[in-house]
Protein backbone atom coordinates (compact mmCIF):
# COMPACT_ATOMS: atom_id res chain seq x y z
CA UNK A 1 0.00 0.00 0.00
CA UNK A 2 1.17 3.51 -0.60
CA UNK A 3 2.62 5.60 2.16
CA UNK A 4 -0.02 8.31 2.01
CA UNK A 5 -3.23 6.61 3.04
CA UNK A 6 -6.56 8.06 2.17
CA UNK A 7 -8.18 7.73 5.57
CA UNK A 8 -11.60 8.63 4.22
CA UNK A 9 -11.49 5.77 1.69
CA UNK A 10 -10.32 3.18 4.22
CA UNK A 11 -12.11 4.07 7.41
CA UNK A 12 -11.00 2.13 10.45
CA UNK A 13 -13.93 0.91 12.55
CA UNK A 14 -14.00 2.31 16.05
CA UNK A 15 -12.61 0.14 18.79
CA UNK A 16 -15.07 -1.43 21.19
CA UNK A 17 -12.70 -1.23 24.13
CA UNK A 18 -13.23 1.97 26.03
CA UNK A 19 -10.19 4.11 26.62
CA UNK A 20 -9.49 4.38 30.30
CA UNK A 21 -8.84 7.86 31.51
CA UNK A 22 -6.73 8.33 34.57
CA UNK A 23 -8.56 10.07 37.33
CA UNK A 24 -5.68 10.13 39.79
CA UNK A 25 -2.11 11.30 39.65
CA UNK A 26 -0.87 8.47 41.94
CA UNK A 27 1.12 5.83 39.99
CA UNK A 28 -0.25 2.32 39.83
CA UNK A 29 1.65 0.06 42.29
CA UNK A 30 1.28 -2.97 40.00
CA UNK A 31 3.24 -1.17 37.28
CA UNK A 32 5.93 -0.30 39.81
CA UNK A 33 6.28 -3.94 41.01
CA UNK A 34 6.33 -5.28 37.46
CA UNK A 35 9.07 -2.87 36.46
CA UNK A 36 11.08 -3.59 39.63
CA UNK A 37 10.74 -7.36 39.09
CA UNK A 38 11.84 -6.99 35.48
CA UNK A 39 15.00 -5.03 36.35
CA UNK A 40 15.96 -6.77 39.60
CA UNK A 41 15.22 -10.44 38.89
CA UNK A 42 14.28 -11.12 35.30
CA UNK A 43 16.97 -9.14 33.47
CA UNK A 44 19.99 -10.64 35.33
CA UNK A 45 18.61 -14.18 35.08
CA UNK A 46 17.95 -13.76 31.35
CA UNK A 47 21.45 -12.32 30.84
CA UNK A 48 23.16 -15.21 32.68
CA UNK A 49 21.03 -17.78 30.84
CA UNK A 50 22.05 -16.23 27.52
CA UNK A 51 25.73 -16.47 28.49
CA UNK A 52 25.35 -20.11 29.48
CA UNK A 53 23.54 -20.99 26.25
CA UNK A 54 26.28 -19.36 24.17
CA UNK A 55 28.96 -21.41 25.95
CA UNK A 56 27.19 -24.75 25.49
CA UNK A 57 27.76 -26.73 22.28
CA UNK A 58 24.97 -26.40 19.74
CA UNK A 59 24.89 -29.93 18.31
CA UNK A 60 24.72 -31.81 21.57
CA UNK A 61 22.90 -35.13 21.33
CA UNK A 62 20.28 -35.65 24.00
CA UNK A 63 19.73 -39.09 25.46
CA UNK A 64 16.63 -39.32 27.59
CA UNK A 65 16.78 -43.04 28.27
CA UNK A 66 19.73 -44.98 29.51
CA UNK A 67 20.72 -47.66 27.03
CA UNK A 68 22.36 -50.81 28.31
CA UNK A 69 24.30 -53.23 26.17
CA UNK A 70 22.78 -56.67 25.89
CA UNK A 71 24.59 -59.15 28.11
CA UNK A 72 24.71 -62.93 27.65
CA UNK A 73 21.69 -64.89 28.79
CA UNK A 74 21.95 -67.00 31.91
CA UNK A 75 22.17 -70.12 29.73
CA UNK A 76 25.30 -68.71 28.06
CA UNK A 77 27.19 -68.05 31.33
CA UNK A 78 30.05 -70.36 32.25
CA UNK A 79 29.78 -72.34 35.47
CA UNK A 80 31.12 -70.35 38.41
CA UNK A 81 31.11 -67.00 36.53
CA UNK A 82 29.29 -65.01 39.18
CA UNK A 83 29.73 -61.69 37.40
CA UNK A 84 27.98 -63.13 34.36
CA UNK A 85 25.20 -64.45 36.63
CA UNK A 86 24.74 -61.00 38.13
CA UNK A 87 24.68 -59.26 34.74
CA UNK A 88 22.21 -61.80 33.34
CA UNK A 89 19.96 -61.30 36.37
CA UNK A 90 20.07 -57.52 35.94
CA UNK A 91 19.30 -57.88 32.22
CA UNK A 92 16.37 -60.18 33.02
CA UNK A 93 14.97 -57.66 35.51
CA UNK A 94 15.22 -54.87 32.92
CA UNK A 95 13.50 -57.05 30.33
CA UNK A 96 10.72 -57.88 32.81
CA UNK A 97 10.16 -54.20 33.57
CA UNK A 98 10.02 -53.39 29.85
CA UNK A 99 7.52 -56.20 29.27
CA UNK A 100 5.40 -54.94 32.18
CA UNK A 101 5.37 -51.46 30.65
CA UNK A 102 4.39 -52.87 27.25
CA UNK A 103 1.41 -54.66 28.81
CA UNK A 104 0.45 -51.49 30.68
CA UNK A 105 0.65 -49.31 27.55
CA UNK A 106 -1.50 -51.72 25.54
CA UNK A 107 -4.01 -51.85 28.43
CA UNK A 108 -4.14 -48.03 28.52
CA UNK A 109 -4.70 -47.89 24.76
CA UNK A 110 -7.60 -50.33 25.08
CA UNK A 111 -9.12 -48.31 27.93
CA UNK A 112 -8.79 -45.11 25.88
CA UNK A 113 -10.44 -46.82 22.90
CA UNK A 114 -13.29 -48.07 25.07
CA UNK A 115 -13.77 -44.59 26.53
CA UNK A 116 -13.70 -43.00 23.08
CA UNK A 117 -16.00 -45.49 21.35
CA UNK A 118 -18.58 -45.94 24.10
CA UNK A 119 -21.29 -48.47 23.18
CA UNK A 120 -19.51 -49.48 19.95
CA UNK A 121 -16.37 -50.58 21.79
CA UNK A 122 -16.71 -54.27 20.99
CA UNK A 123 -16.60 -53.82 17.23
CA UNK A 124 -14.36 -50.74 17.03
CA UNK A 125 -11.78 -51.84 19.60
CA UNK A 126 -11.46 -55.47 18.49
CA UNK A 127 -7.91 -54.92 17.23
CA UNK A 128 -6.79 -53.49 20.59
CA UNK A 129 -8.51 -56.33 22.47
CA UNK A 130 -6.73 -58.93 20.34
CA UNK A 131 -3.39 -57.17 20.84
CA UNK A 132 -3.93 -57.07 24.62
CA UNK A 133 -4.78 -60.77 24.62
CA UNK A 134 -1.57 -61.59 22.70
CA UNK A 135 0.63 -59.40 24.89
CA UNK A 136 -0.77 -60.70 28.18
CA UNK A 137 -0.49 -64.32 26.99
CA UNK A 138 3.16 -63.77 26.03
CA UNK A 139 3.86 -62.10 29.38
CA UNK A 140 2.07 -64.87 31.27
CA UNK A 141 3.95 -67.56 29.35
CA UNK A 142 7.27 -66.01 30.21
CA UNK A 143 6.79 -64.58 33.72
CA UNK A 144 3.57 -66.15 35.03
CA UNK A 145 3.71 -68.14 38.27
CA UNK A 146 7.17 -66.80 39.11
CA UNK A 147 5.82 -64.44 41.74
CA UNK A 148 7.38 -61.28 43.05
CA UNK A 149 10.67 -62.95 43.95
CA UNK A 150 11.12 -64.62 40.57
CA UNK A 151 14.56 -64.49 39.03
CA UNK A 152 16.33 -65.33 35.78
CA UNK A 153 17.13 -68.89 36.85
CA UNK A 154 13.48 -69.67 37.70
CA UNK A 155 12.38 -68.15 34.39
CA UNK A 156 14.94 -70.24 32.49
CA UNK A 157 13.77 -73.40 34.25
CA UNK A 158 10.16 -72.54 33.42
CA UNK A 159 11.07 -72.14 29.73
CA UNK A 160 12.94 -75.45 29.83
CA UNK A 161 9.99 -77.30 31.37
CA UNK A 162 7.58 -75.75 28.87
CA UNK A 163 9.80 -76.81 25.96
CA UNK A 164 10.00 -80.34 27.35
CA UNK A 165 6.21 -80.51 27.68
CA UNK A 166 5.79 -79.28 24.10
CA UNK A 167 8.29 -81.88 22.88
CA UNK A 168 6.43 -84.65 24.74
CA UNK A 169 3.12 -83.47 23.30
CA UNK A 170 4.57 -83.56 19.76
CA UNK A 171 5.99 -87.05 20.31
CA UNK A 172 2.65 -88.25 21.68
CA UNK A 173 0.86 -87.10 18.48
CA UNK A 174 3.20 -89.04 16.22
Amino acid sequence: MPEDHDWEAYKVPPTRTPVSERTTSVPNPVDFFQTAFSYVIDAPVTFVRGLIERLQPKDKAHYYHQKFRRVPDLSECLEGDYLCYYEAEAQWRRDRMVDQQIVEIVRERLAACKQREGPNQFQNCAKEMELLAQVTKAYQDRYGELGFHGNARDCLMKQKHRMMEERKAEQGKE
